[in-house]
């Protein structure tokens, strides 16, 4: 089996202020967490693979808004052994750990987010509206694999939004991006919207509610995620259809009540 480069094994320098951001504002940007040279390496084997495995062939004026948002390919690392690694990075792994304060983290999903040149907004949501998971120690890294301006619609957050109950029960659609949009402002929590460097990377906690403008250059804005969860998290009976497809097809057999052993779900972190 290929060995990951030395900058997905390696522990990242976190620091106390970075922790701090995460626990205070429900997100952080941070920079320098992927070798340049490392994410130019991953970068052609996710495409290929997003290429492969996308079933979304509609001309984009023909899809829904979430249709347009980006194309979406989930568990990469079922696929590849070399986004494998990417996914089991023991550093971003490391990472998610310290931000969510557990000694372990397991896999949810992976999830490559690609924004076609023209691709619409991401609407505002929060991610675990999808998930039957019993507790909020949940994070997802947002690694790009290219630079990204603001032209491109980088990830944005409303700071602070993990603690904003109103709107938890929105999944992301229009209604989701004009009631959020209306109760984020009302309630004055600061949006945060930064253009991201090759090899920097975001964190952000399954409450907090985050959006993305369009994507207006003319290259796809290459994005790959991973879900991390708290180790010791068990499931909770879902309370939607998407959860209950979920617990189906990301934590197969796994009863509510119970901790998510499956084989889609090992432990990351320690390795």
């Amino acid at each position: 089996m290929p060995t990951a480069p030395d900058d997905l094994r390696t522990p990242y320098a976190l620091d106390p202020a970075a922790l701090r951001h995460f626990g205070d504002h429900g997100f952080v940007h941070l920079t320098g967490v992927v070798d340049p040279a490392t994410v130019a390496a991953y970068e052609p084997e996710v495409t290929a693979k997003v290429i492969d495995l996308n079933t979304q062939h509609l001309p984009l004026a023909e899809r829904d808004t979430y249709g347009k948002a980006f194309l979406q390919v989930t568990n990469l690392w079922q696929h590849s052994e070399k986004v494998r690694e990417l996914v089991f990075a023991e550093r971003l792994a490391g990472i998610a750990a310290a931000l969510l304060g557990v000694p372990s983290v397991r896999l949810y999903h992976d999830q490559a987010l690609y924004k076609e040149p023209g691709g619409g907004i991401t609407p505002w949501h929060a991610d675990q509206y999808y998930w039957p998971l019993s507790t909020d120690r949940t994070v997802t890294v947002w690694l790009p694999l290219q630079e990204t301006p603001a032209a491109m619609g980088p990830l944005a957050f409303a700071a602070g939004s993990h603690r904003f109950e109103h709107g938890r029960d929105l999944p992301i659609s229009d209604a989701s991006e004009r009631e959020l949009q209306k109760a984020l402002a009302e309630r004055d929590f600061p949006l945060v919207e930064e253009p991201y460097g090759l090899g920097d990377a975001s964190f952000h906690g399954g409450w907090t509610f985050h959006r993305a403008a369009p994507n207006h250059s003319g290259e796809p804005r290459r994005v790959m995620t991973v879900i991390y969860m708290d180790a010791r998290i068990t499931v909770s009976e879902p309370t939607n259809d998407f959860q209950r497809a979920d617990l189906r097809t990301w934590m197969p057999g796994t009863a509510v009540g119970a901790t998510p052993e499956s084989p889609l779900n090992p432990v990351l972190y320690p390795a």
